[in-house]
């Protein structure tokens, strides 16, 4: 902003010397001073822009262009001109910089999540110290109308709680005990204890700033393209304008006005309506997206989305809510303490089914009568308690074990439970289908898009979920590396997208052309890996951000097709001498200024 102020005033003092050397009379040296100083003032920021620009070599930037065109006009007495080229430039520039700013303003105020200070709970009291001294599992007090400062679970206290600055939801959402927050939602009207699940560095404040300041470190094909163009196109110009004027001194035509023609070239030749919009584009697009709990890595990761071929889903937590309840436990003796074995099996474990078990408990976990766990993803666990060792999976973990049993057919995830020697009894896990998922199915079966189901569960579960949302296509009992193989397989057949939320799902991510995690539920790890996060675990939000991504590229490319059909016109006219310097500054400035308000169309969108 500072730099922005002090360029508003360059182009005030410039204008001031401006019109002060019109007070002298036409041809005394103090009117000749006034346009110099004039030109200094509006102009000392280029010259320093490209010096820098020769020390790294790129000897055709669009500044170049503008001091050689303006000190030809000097040389040949057109000192008017020559100022007001550069002033106009000026203003063109400033208004674009503005656009700018207030993009990214917008964008850093949606983003304005973190708290600086924390109330940590100490020996019963309060004391308020910064944000980055608290660690993990401290008790943090949260006032009415407050930002929570840290990821956390409620202890104490229940109420309403604004989420929209993440999520892009403007209801209000009810929290209570034992109900997880996150850093950056804020405390409407009670008094929340909250005991924290992260640090400042690892809050999802803190990873979602983080984002959206990397956000555009990556150019689209786009960009990359408009970069090599104007390396290519501006060589081109700078010859072009050097033939303008040796070709009529080679016929014998007066050599001043085809200098005159060359600079209106020059002038009109700067590619800046192409260098600026496209890349603010993209960063509106960008910035819509997290006004609507979309966060998107990169311009690169905004313009695949409209190339996708292919959806691949997790289902726990991503089709299914994830919220599993134990709806039987069956034993094969009633001595069998079948539900405490297990919840002690699992206690070590974070995969949500084991969440679910031991929640199901809910007694007390003596996690000393634990003495081994050892978790095979995909599979079970293997754990040691009360100095027996125990086996709690899926039917192929069993049978790796060589341990007999009766197979269970049942609506759900069945978990069996046997010692070395001998099978015990089985529980079953079931879950819901979240709110959207059919829709969203619906709606990209209308699109031609294939999806597919990508799952660590057996083949019945796994199959009556599908049916239920309308997926026929699915894979089932799956570790992490067969789905890395299966979506290598499926970007063969084009770009791949793919959507989860669990720790295990982070190499899939990877793997994928786009991978998407759910960012209220998803793991750290998932959401590190992935190029977008979707704030309200709404897979509905892909609609969305696929409608987004595709309305900013059809304003990218009106920007770039308007750009290259004015300039070309224009162009035109001055290599045959039909265009005037003013002409061309007024068609170079208008096309930036049309190109740069045309990209706040992605904002105003309306997506529902």
């Amino acid at each position: 902003m500072k730099k922005m102020n002090s360029h508003f005033i360059r182009i005030l003092l410039s204008i001031f010397f401006l019109f002060l050397a019109f007070c002298f009379p036409e041809k005394e040296i103090g009117r000749l001073i006034c346009f110099l100083i004039s030109y200094l003032f509006i102009s000392c920021e280029i010259y320093v822009e490209a010096f820098h620009c020769i020390q790294e070599k790129e000897f055709f930037h669009e500044n170049i262009l503008m001091i050689l065109a303006t000190i030809g006009a000097f040389a040949i007495g057109q000192y008017l001109e020559a100022v007001v080229v550069m002033l106009l430039f000026e203003i063109g520039e400033y208004l674009s910089d503005l656009a700018v700013e207030r993009t990214k303003n917008s964008i850093t105020s949606l983003m304005d999540l973190r708290s600086d200070t924390i109330h940590l709970k100490k020996k019963n009291k309060i004391v308020t110290v910064a944000t980055q001294e608290a660690k993990l599992n401290d008790l943090f007090e949260v006032k009415p109308g407050e930002v929570i400062p840290l990821d956390g679970i409620i202890q104490k206290g229940e109420g309403m709680v604004d989420t929209a600055s993440l999520t892009g939801e403007s209801i209000p959402k009810v929290v209570k005990a034992n109900d997880s927050v996150c850093s950056g939602f804020v405390n409407l009207d009670s008094v929340l204890v909250i005991q924290a699940t992260s640090t400042y560095e690892t809050s999802t404040a803190s990873k979602i700033i983080e984002l959206m300041e990397n956000s555009q470190e990556k150019k689209t094909k786009t960009e990359k393209f408009i970069t090599k163009f104007s390396k290519i196109y501006t060589p081109i110009v700078v010859v072009l304008a050097i033939l303008i004027v040796l070709i009529p001194a080679l016929l014998g035509k007066e050599i001043q006005d085809s200098f005159y023609h060359a600079l209106v070239f020059l002038v009109m030749s700067c590619p800046c309506a192409l260098v600026l919009s496209t890349p603010l584009g993209y960063f509106q697009g960008i910035g819509k997206c997290s006004k609507e709990g979309i966060l998107v890595k990169g311009a690169i990761e905004l313009d695949l989305f409209p190339t996708i071929k292919t959806i691949a889903y997790d289902k726990t937590g991503t089709i299914t809510k994830g919220n599993f309840q134990v709806t039987e436990v069956k034993s094969i003796s009633k001595n069998i303490p079948l539900l405490e074995i297990a919840a002690h099996c699992e206690y070590h474990s974070n995969h949500p089914i084991a969440k679910a078990i031991v929640s199901s408990y809910g007694k007390k976990i003596d996690s000393e009568k634990i003495k081994h766990m050892k978790e095979y993803s995909g599979k079970g666990i293997e754990a040691i308690y009360q100095n027996q060792k125990y086996f709690l999976g899926n039917q192929e973990f069993l049978e790796e074990k060589k341990i007999s049993f009766p197979p269970i057919s049942q609506i759900g995830t069945v978990l069996y439970l046997a010692t070395e020697k001998e099978y015990l009894g089985y529980l079953v896990i079931t879950d819901e289908i979240k709110e959207n998922v059919k829709k969203t199915i619906t709606f990209f079966k209308r699109k031609k898009v294939r999806q597919v189901v990508l799952s660590g569960d057996q083949e019945e579960v796994v199959a009556r979920v599908c049916q239920k949302v309308g997926i026929s296509e699915y894979y089932a009992s799956l570790l992490p590396q067969d789905k890395v193989k299966k979506v290598k397989e499926l970007n063969q057949l084009g770009n791949t997208m793919f959507v989860g939320d669990g720790m295990n799902d982070a190499p899939v991510m990877k793997e994928a052309a786009l991978g998407i995690s759910m960012g209220l539920e998803g793991s750290d790890m998932t959401i590190d890996a992935s190029d977008i996060v979707l704030m309200t675990d709404d897979i509905s939000k892909i609609k969305d951000a696929i409608s987004i991504a595709q309305w900013t590229r059809k304003i990218v490319k009106q920007n770039i097709f308007f750009s290259i059909f004015v300039k070309s016109i224009v162009l035109l006219s001055a290599l045959f001498g039909h265009t005037s310097i003013w002409l061309a500054v007024f068609a170079d400035v208008g096309v930036t200024l049309l190109s740069v308000m045309n990209t706040f169309v992605i904002r105003m969108k309306k997506i529902r």
